[in-house]
């Protein structure tokens, strides 16, 4: 795989880690994801949390989908890096 690929890939995977701590903190504040911002994080990260709620259980109000997606973004990074 050529290095600009790669670059790119971890680029894009870092900016979805990003992205998924933004929603993760404004989730703090606003709940219901009310404004454009809220709702770029809500309609980017959504599809990708929904396969792993349905994976992971339910444990009342803590919603655990966003840190499995934090690791497993992690670890994806981790492993581009040292490959």
């Amino acid at each position: 795989m050529s290095q600009f690929i790669l670059v790119f890939i971890q680029l894009f995977v870092t900016v979805l880690w990003l992205i998924v701590v933004g929603r993760v903190l404004l989730s703090w504040i606003n709940p219901t994801f009310g404004g454009p911002v809220g709702r770029f994080f809500f309609e980017t990260t959504e599809p990708m949390l929904v396969p792993i709620r349905r994976l992971v259980p339910f444990t009342g109000t803590l919603d655990l989908a966003p840190l499995v997606l934090l690791l497993v973004l992690g670890f994806l990074v981790q492993l581009l890096l040292f490959r």
